[in-house]
């Protein structure tokens, strides 16, 4: 498999993401790769291609779902080796790719109230409150949420979090009035930053009144659970990927066993054997 190094994820690491539901990696792509995603990303949200893409608001809001598909230069996001370690520590190794989602999100217009949110405060992987209430909403899956623009002034579209609301077993609280749970905040990130956040957490769009921003999200889920923006990757795609990139998008692998309780060979297992890390939650 890719070789991925071990980023340790750290105790305060660990009690911040079970505590708030987030964490900020600061610095996670350089220079030279924001480049290239911005590069293709511009190119993909200029062109009049349909397919996987996603305008909830026209004029305001612009992307492509399923993205990894695309175009490889989104491939090494998938197996980050940076942020993929930590994952697997947070949720164990029986993963794959949920979601892969580049969203730009244009400037508001002139007059805009600085209390727009768009969208709206939610928790990711909706169907899965619908069918099983929010108070039985388990921790299922997290995205990363690379930004590719700066995003440090307030009011520069960033996505706002509600620290802690992962474990509300309610829908989250807004007073009349607010357009904000009590405890939200909004990050204030540099090109390159990356917040990994659980789908539990209760998020928004921030008002944008500053430039256009630019992201990439990658979500991860474990392998039990349909992703939500693909079933199979096309073949032509599959061929671009290495063996671990295959294996995060559902595929199984190769290795002549009949018959494996969880599908096949896990690269992601040997990985935690190798270095030392517990596979499955349970153990944490």
């Amino acid at each position: 498999m890719t070789a991925l190094p071990y980023t340790p994820l750290t105790a305060e690491q660990r009690k911040q993401f079970d505590e708030e539901g987030y964490l900020i990696v600061r610095n996670a792509l350089d220079s030279d790769t924001i480049e290239r995603l911005i590069e293709v990303g511009d190119r993909l949200i200029a062109s009049d291609q349909r397919e996987n893409r996603q305008q909830e608001v026209p004029g305001l809001y612009d992307g492509f779902r399923n993205v990894l598909s695309m175009d490889d230069v989104f491939l090494p996001l998938m197996t980050h080796p940076v942020t993929l370690p930590l994952v697997i520590q947070l949720l164990g190794a029986n993963l794959q790719i949920s979601t892969s989602h580049l969203i730009y999100r244009w400037v508001d217009p002139e007059g805009t109230p600085v209390s727009r949110r768009l969208p709206g405060w939610h928790r990711d992987n909706g169907r899965t409150r619908l069918d099983l209430g929010e108070a039985n909403y388990p921790r299922m899956g997290l995205k990363c949420a690379f930004y590719l623009t700066d995003l440090s002034e307030p009011n520069s579209g960033a996505t706002l979090l509600a620290p802690g609301s992962h474990l509300l077993k309610e829908r989250i609280e807004i007073k009349d009035g607010k357009a904000d749970p009590d405890n939200a905040i909004e990050p204030l990130l540099n090109p390159g930053d990356c917040v990994i956040f659980e789908y539990r957490t209760w998020h928004a769009g921030g008002v944008n009144l500053r430039h256009t921003r630019k992201a990439v999200m990658v979500g991860y889920g474990y392998r039990w659970l349909k992703p939500m923006d693909y079933l199979q990757q096309p073949p032509q795609v599959l061929e671009q990927m290495d063996p671990l990139q295959r294996f995060l998008v559902g595929e199984r692998a190769d290795d002549g066993v009949e018959f494996m309780p969880n599908g096949s060979t896990n690269p992601l297992m040997e990985w935690c054997e190798a270095n030392g890390v517990v596979a499955d939650r349970l153990g944490v």
